[in-house]
């Protein structure tokens, strides 16, 4: 007879901070054993029934903070299952995202993704092995980019979070090419404020009141 393994929830929160210009990952300190006081992503065994949005949302709020009502937007990316990726027995990780609102009193480290801390367990992996999932991600599903950057944004902005996710950052034209093709997102004829050092102020984008986030 096969001996059943424990499932877990690793979710990647994400969050677009307009100040840092830059998508970061929120990791945090772990309470108990094994790797106590060491950086990981937040995460959760899954409860019997329990869905994974829902567990997601725990890992959340149990492990970094956050009220329920700050997660926009959730999804699964990948499972691992090395046998050894945890020390108290094999355990089988099923990695998901998470976009939050900007946190208040929260206790998590937020990092770039090419500025995270080394992890505990194999987190490190499953950001390195996500990344990529996470930047096909956006402009291709909806939910993930209306809650990554929220109901109305503008093309600078959708400069930056491209280019934290994929480490390049597109030519102008060639994104605005690609946002014209995204379901319920549209320009708009505004332009947002004069940049601090001159140059054509940029235009503001919006989802439709059924894509973005509540």
């Amino acid at each position: 007879m096969i001996e059943s393994t424990l499932v877990s929830v690793d979710v990647i929160v994400l969050r677009f901070d307009p100040d840092a210009r830059a998508v970061l990952v929120g990791v945090a300190s772990r309470a108990q054993e094994p790797f106590a006081g060491e950086l990981a992503l937040p995460g959760v065994l899954l409860g019997r029934g329990e869905r994974l949005r829902d567990a997601t949302t725990r890992a959340v709020t149990g492990k970094l903070g956050l009220a329920a009502e700050s997660v926009t937007a959730t999804g699964q990316l990948a499972t691992f299952d090395e046998p050894s990726r945890d020390p108290r027995g094999p355990t089988l990780s099923i990695a998901l995202w998470a976009t939050v609102t900007r946190p208040t009193g929260d206790v998590a480290v937020w990092s770039r993704f090419d500025d995270v801390p080394a992890l505990a367990f194999d987190h490190d992996r499953i950001v390195a092995d996500c990344r990529p999932l996470l930047a096909d991600k956006l402009w291709r599903d909806v939910p993930f980019t209306a809650g990554l950057l929220g109901p109305e944004f503008t093309t600078a902005q959708a400069l930056d979070v491209t280019e934290s996710l994929t480490g390049d950052r597109p030519y102008p034209a060639n994104l605005g090419r690609t946002m014209d093709r995204v379901p319920g997102l549209a320009r708009t004829s505004q332009h947002a404020s004069a940049l601090p050092k001159g140059g054509r102020p940029p235009l503001v984008w919006r989802f439709s009141a059924g894509e973005a986030p509540a």
